[in-house]
């Protein structure tokens, strides 16, 4: 399954989707029926996670020369969120997400 935007409609992207065994998930265009298309509550957790990946982890200036680089910063930033998460579990934090407390 690919989940994308509006601008990803027709046949000819579906039809190659289809055929490297991938279904596309988007949301609904004017006169579609929305039935088996985009749920509203996804977009919102796409933008959260892209919101969080390019400000609170800075990969908006990633600073990285190859795609290599660019991967092993995504996931590094990844492993940081998700270890402080987990720390402000372990110390009953009222914000599990924020990094505000480990931003110097």
């Amino acid at each position: 399954m690919i989940v994308c935007d509006k601008g990803f409609a027709g046949v000819g992207i579906e039809t190659a989707a289809a055929g490297l065994g991938f279904a596309l998930v988007r949301p609904a265009l004017k006169g579609e029926s929305v039935e088996g298309r985009f749920p509203g509550w996804l977009r919102q957790r796409i933008e959260a996670v892209i919101w969080t990946l390019k400000n609170q982890l800075g990969l908006e200036r990633h600073q990285a020369r190859t795609s290599e680089g660019l991967w092993a910063r995504v996931c590094q930033r990844i492993c940081a969120l998700n270890a402080a998460i987990w720390h402000n579990w372990l110390v009953g934090a009222p914000v599990k997400r924020s990094l505000i407390a480990y931003d110097h």
